[in-house]
């Protein structure tokens, strides 16, 4: 097995939300840490479930950071889940390519009209 395109892996869970709310909290965070000298945190954690007897499994993606403000600080967390297919590339949304060809030409249902 590849090891899984980790932009691609961050880009598909929750429909590549979770990849802007890291974005958006890394630079919130970073903003308090240099407004007030105080340090400031941000977790994500992965938690992985298989689904059935199936080779999808459940991405529990967990974000919560640690805002340092004048007077203290400010805490937000999200968190959902995205199902995703173990594959020989590694975790990915689809389980097989889906803008390929479902037919060939000769698989056509139909026969050509001559």
């Amino acid at each position: 097995m590849k090891p899984t395109d980790i932009n691609d892996f961050f880009g598909s869970l929750n429909a590549g939300i979770f990849g802007q709310q890291i974005g958006a909290a890394l630079s919130e965070v970073g903003t308090g840490v240099v407004e007030f000298g105080k340090k400031g945190k941000l977790i994500i954690t992965l938690e992985l479930s298989q689904i059935g007897e199936s080779n999808q499994v459940k991405i529990n993606h967990k974000l919560d950071y640690l805002v340092p403000t004048k007077r203290g600080s400010r805490r937000e967390d999200t968190a959902l889940d995205t199902p995703m297919y173990v594959t020989a590339k590694g975790l990915e949304l689809f389980q097989t390519d889906p803008t390929a060809q479902m037919f060939t030409r000769e698989d056509t249902p139909v026969p050509a009209r001559s």
